[in-house]
């Protein structure tokens, strides 16, 4: 039976999450359970893109991507995949009547990563729209469940929110986008000198995306406020851990968060959360 394998896909897609991010996978247990296979569906759909750019070093990146473009129009035109991890993205998709545009922009922004791009403001703005803000507007599609007015709302705090987490990203990843991958996303920013004042200036950025974001956490659904709510906190929690690092420390090694701490963090905001204290 097809229903096999439909549970299969969405099972992968599921793993995928678990095993490359535990504070997402925290907070989609947070969700309402029958949003989560779909939110599990567009995370492991994107992982499997970021691992492309990533991580396949030994590998011709381009030629993978490519045909992962392929195959994702394939499957969103057949309604199968035999990838089961394009077969949960490709249902998601079809179901929550997800805008294409926007795979379209998230794939043109994995295609930016493997060249060496020297990221002016338009250039970065570009990136993160298409790595980083098309993804809360997928989410989006799936929390509002189909109410386009209420997508149009929310739709400003859906990509602030998007935008931060991918600058958090960037500074927790600098030292291997940096030094491994030779990537440089923050324009204007000299990488030998980097220091605090230029750490700052990139922090107060965030900050106020942070800020804005969470006023549209607050007017999202019931089915949904909470969980997004818990990876806002995460997210802050690791942010303010950044904060506290020294440029020069940040450069050496990747910022993380103890599993005891996310722990801490999931427990605060459930009280702060039903206190309505947020």
């Amino acid at each position: 039976m097809k229903k096999l394998f439909d549970e299969l896909s969405y099972e992968v897609s599921k793993s995928t999450t678990q095993k490359y991010s535990s504070s997402f996978s925290l907070g989609i247990l947070a969700l309402k359970p029958s949003i989560r296979p779909a939110i599990y569906a567009i995370y492991g759909y994107v992982r499997l893109a970021d691992e492309i750019v990533d991580s396949f070093h030994c590998y011709d990146k381009e030629r993978l991507l490519k045909r992962l473009r392929a195959e994702t129009y394939r499957a969103l035109e057949e309604g199968i995949s035999l990838n089961p991890i394009l077969h949960s993205f490709q249902e998601t998709v079809r179901r929550y009547d997800i805008d294409t545009k926007l795979i379209r922009q998230f794939l043109h922004s994995m295609e930016m990563d493997l060249h060496k791009i020297d990221y002016n403001s338009e250039l970065y703005d570009e990136y993160i729209y298409g790595s980083a803000e098309v993804v809360g507007l997928m989410c989006l599609q799936i929390f509002t469940e189909g109410d386009k007015q209420q997508f149009e709302k929310l739709k400003p705090f859906a990509m602030k929110l998007g935008s931060a987490f991918q600058k958090v990203n960037f500074l927790r990843d600098l030292k291997d986008d940096y030094q491994v991958l030779g990537r440089t996303y923050f324009p204007s920013v000299n990488m030998s000198v980097f220091d605090n004042t230029v750490k700052g200036q990139i922090e107060k950025e965030i900050e106020g995306e942070f800020k804005e974001a969470l006023q549209g956490i607050k007017k999202l659904p019931g089915s949904s406020m909470f969980g997004v709510y818990l990876a806002y906190r995460y997210y802050l929690s690791l942010f303010e851990k950044i904060k506290k690092t020294s440029s020069h420390r940040i450069l050496q090694q990747r910022v993380r968060i103890a599993n005891s701490q996310k722990l801490f963090v999931a427990f605060k905001s459930y009280i702060r959360y039903k206190a309505a204290y947020f």
